[in-house]
């Protein structure tokens, strides 16, 4: 699967998800496909599309039967027309000397025959068979160059495993701007997954303005749902790299690399405390040496080329709020509730067994907000509460708090000591330079 044939499967599994689910009934389901056949949606390409009905229920049939994978548009490829035993004499030519170019195996099937097909028909011949190899008998690489024209054209994202801090393992996730090389988001996590992700991700988009497009990988926590709704509630293509075939992503491998030789050598002597201290010496790097350095391949520093075309416009805070609430959809049962990760809600009564989008902050499941066919329906009334975040939703564990040098029984002690000291029978102890009185005897006594 290309990255072409990818965008298409994600603007599939994007519009038919809620459709797909095989819990709805059959005219749950009808509603549902009804609703999206009739409104226009931003395809794959940026531009509005409306989709047929037949052609959703197709979608939903195919995600059912082969997952994401048979979402993605199937590669066209024509029968040839070329006489079938040219094109093996061709195959033939080829796999006798592989170092031979397509141009050469048309050029010989010429000679020998007095005609042939084009150096094009063969090239294409042989990239079916497999065949289409260098002169050397290796497969053609050819990545060339590639950088976005502004910046927020395009954003890279990518996680670098780091030191451990406080005996944990740490993580960066961090985005750069293609055009200015310039780190727009980054956080250093204790965790690899979708909340240290957003957490970065939001910072970038606050400081930053919203890209146009995003490109990532394949880890669980970039085709994440959650991702994938933030971005779609923010207008930003989110672009996924193919498994095994990283490039693109080469900008940011290499300021991972500066990182790891000017950032973290510096760390390994040094080591922060707590994970608050890497974030926060990790700033201070990226903003006073990183993003003023001239790079060596644009010739200017990257916080200056990314300002270059003026402060970007940022989204609204309600906008970027809504981009990062998290969302689940649930059947409303007869009694008129939805269950949330054992958390009971209360609903609309008119919204009994019609399926409903659940909207809520991870770290907060008290407070949800339900959803009906993208027009919000009210708050849903607590009626039993288990968890108070989401599963997923797992805070950085808190830094040891500081000592305060207080040695409770050691003072104790001290206490005890003094009043010991002041219970001694001092009436018991000779006076200094006191005589104690003589004794007399008794004949002196009977004289007197």
């Amino acid at each position: 699967m290309n990255d072409k044939q990818r965008d298409v499967a994600l603007f599939r599994y994007s519009l038919i998800r809620e459709a797909a689910d095989e819990s709805l009934t059959i005219r749950q389901r009808g509603r549902l496909v009804r609703e999206l056949a009739g409104h226009d949606h931003a395809g794959p390409n940026g531009r509005r599309i409306r989709v047929a009905r037949g052609t959703i229920d197709r979608w939903i049939r195919a995600y059912r039967a082969g997952g994401f994978e048979a979402l993605a548009p199937v590669s066209r490829t024509g029968e040839p027309v070329t006489d079938k035993r040219m094109l093996d004499l061709a195959e033939a030519l080829k796999r006798e000397v592989p170092r031979r170019t397509a141009a050469q195996v048309a050029q010989i099937v010429r000679t020998v025959e007095g005609s042939g097909p084009s150096e094009r028909t063969v090239q294409r011949h042989f990239a079916r068979l497999g065949l289409n190899t260098r002169p050397d008998g290796t497969p053609p690489e050819a990545f060339g160059r590639f950088e976005a024209a502004a910046p927020g054209d395009l954003w890279t994202g990518d996680a670098l495993h780091g030191p451990l801090i406080a005996g944990r393992k740490t993580y960066l996730f961090a985005f750069i701007d293609d055009h200015s090389r310039a780190l727009v988001g980054y956080r250093w996590g204790l965790s690899e997954d979708t909340v240290r992700l957003e957490a970065a991700f939001r910072a970038a988009l606050a400081s930053r303005g919203v890209p146009r497009r995003c490109y990532v990988d394949n880890g669980s926590a970039y085709i994440s749902k959650q991702l994938l709704r933030a971005c779609a509630s923010l207008g930003v293509r989110l672009v996924h790299s193919r498994p095994g075939r990283p490039q693109g992503r080469g900008k940011i491998e290499r300021v991972f690399e500066t990182v790891r030789i000017q950032f973290l050598v510096e760390i390994e002597a040094r080591p922060p405390a707590d994970l608050t201290g890497l974030n926060r010496l990790f700033t201070a790097w990226v903003e006073t040496v990183y993003h003023r350095r001239v790079h060596t391949e644009t010739g200017e520093a990257p916080i200056d080329r990314l300002l270059a075309a003026g402060p970007p416009t940022l989204p609204t805070p309600a906008a970027l709020h809504e981009a990062f609430l998290w969302s689940e959809t649930r059947t409303v049962t007869k009694t008129a509730t939805i269950s949330l990760h054992g958390n009971a809600f209360e609903v609309d009564a008119a919204l009994v067994g019609s399926r409903v989008e659940v909207v809520f902050d991870p770290f907060d499941l008290e407070t949800v907000e339900i959803r009906f066919q993208g027009r919000s329906m009210g708050a849903g009334i607590p009626v039993s509460i288990g968890r108070h975040t989401h599963p997923q939703a797992r805070p950085e564990a808190a830094p040891p708090p500081a000592p305060t040098g207080i040695d409770y029984l050691g003072l104790l002690a001290q206490r005890r000591e003094a009043e010991l000291a002041k219970s001694i029978n001092y009436s018991q102890l000779l006076l200094p330079n006191v005589e104690p009185p003589a004794a007399h005897d008794n004949n002196e006594e009977a004289q007197r």
